[in-house]
C-alpha cells in the first residue's frame, strides 16, 4: 500500500472534502482526487461517493478511516517517543483499561502509584466492559485490566489475575430519606425504595443472596452500570444505595447522603489482569505492591 496516498484519504475524509483537504496539504484538488483514486484502485474499493457538491464516506470509507486513525496516531505516537529518546526525556507509556463496574475513586486508588515510578509516566486510561478489555489486552494494545472480578479460565485469553485488595461494602441514603427508615438494619431497608449495581458487578449476585438470606424485600427502582450515576441519585434522595466501605467517609463527604449500616457479608474485590505472569512493568510492579500495602486501609 501506498501510505500517502492512504494519508491523502485521511486528510480528506478529516476536512470533509478535497477544497479543504488541499489547503492543509498544500497541494491541488486534482491531484487529491487522482492519490484517492489510486488508492481506491488498489484497495478495489470506492471509499468516497459524492453527496451534492458534498464527498461523503461509504461503508468501506469509513471502516478505512479507522485504520488510518489507528495508523498515523501510531505514527505521531513513534515520532514522539523516538524526540523524547533522544532529547534524554523518554516518557513511558501505560495503557490500561478499567472495567465500567469498578468505582471511578478506587481505580483511582489503584492506579495512582503508577505515577509514583522513578521515570515519567503518561497514563492512558479507557473504560469498557470487562471481555472488552481482555480482547484489548490479547491483542496487547493494553498493558493491565482492572476489574472487579478474575477473568475467568473458560476465556481462551493468555493473561493471569493479580489480586489487588478486597473491602467490605456500607448502605447509604440522603438525609431526608433516612426518616423512613424502620427498625435497625438491615431490616430497616425492607420496602425501601433502593438503587443497586447492574448485573456486570461482581457484588450485584452477591447482594441478591444476601438480601434473600436476611429476609430484606426492598423496592429497587433503579440498577446501574455507573456507580457514579447511581450515586447521583442516591444524593438526590432517590434510594438506598451501596458502595465500597473504603469509601466511606470520601461518599459522606462528597454526596451529603449518611451512612445506615455496613456488612462484612459483601466482599467487593478487585484484580490487576495482564499478560506477564511474573510483573516487570515497573507501573504494574508499582500498583500491585501499593495494593498489598496499605492500599485500602480506611
Amino acid at each position: 500500500m501506498n501510505f500517502k496516498h492512504l494519508h491523502y484519504f485521511w486528510v480528506t475524509a478529516k476536512a470533509g472534502g478535497v477544497m479543504r483537504a488541499g489547503e492543509q496539504l498544500h497541494t491541488t484538488p486534482q491531484t487529491l482526487s487522482g492519490q484517492i483514486k489510486l488508492l481506491e484502485g488498489w484497495l478495489d474499493r470506492k471509499l468516497f461517493r459524492k453527496s451534492g457538491r458534498q464527498l461523503e464516506l461509504t461503508e468501506d470509507g469509513r471502516l478505512a478511516l479507522g485504520y488510518a486513525d489507528q495508523i498515523f496516531t501510531l505514527g505521531a505516537e513513534l515520532e514522539t517517543a523516538l524526540r523524547q529518546a533522544r532529547g534524554g526525556q523518554r516518557v513511558l507509556d501505560f495503557r490500561v483499561g478499567v472495567a465500567d463496574s469498578v468505582a471511578k475513586s478506587v481505580a483511582y486508588r489503584l492506579l495512582e502509584p503508577a505515577l509514583s515510578v522513578p521515570e515519567p509516566v503518561k497514563l492512558i486510561c479507557s473504560e469498557g466492559k470487562f471481555s472488552d478489555l481482555l480482547a484489548q489486552l490479547a491483542l496487547h494494545r493494553l498493558d493491565l485490566v482492572i476489574a472487579d472480578e478474575p477473568m475467568s479460565r473458560r476465556i481462551s485469553v493468555k493473561a493471569f489475575n493479580h489480586p489487588l485488595g478486597s473491602t467490605t461494602m456500607s448502605f447509604f441514603c440522603a438525609p431526608r430519606l433516612k426518616p423512613r427508615l424502620q427498625g435497625g438494619f438491615p431490616a430497616c431497608l425492607n420496602d425501601m425504595p433502593m438503587l443497586i449495581q447492574g448485573a456486570s458487578a461482581s457484588v450485584r449476585q452477591q447482594l441478591e443472596g444476601w438480601l434473600t438470606r436476611h429476609q430484606i424485600h426492598p423496592r429497587v427502582i433503579g440498577e446501574f452500570d455507573d456507580g457514579a450515576l447511581m450515586t447521583a441519585f442516591g444524593r438526590e434522595g432517590r434510594g438506598v444505595f451501596m458502595a465500597p466501605t473504603v469509601l466511606e467517609a470520601e461518599t459522606v463527604a462528597q454526596f451529603g447522603v449518611e451512612v445506615i449500616g455496613r456488612t462484612d457479608e459483601l466482599v467487593e474485590e478487585f484484580f490487576a489482569v495482564s499478560v506477564e505472569r511474573r510483573i516487570t512493568h515497573p507501573c504494574v510492579v508499582a500498583i500491585t505492591d501499593a495494593a498489598r500495602g496499605r492500599l485500602f486501609s480506611a
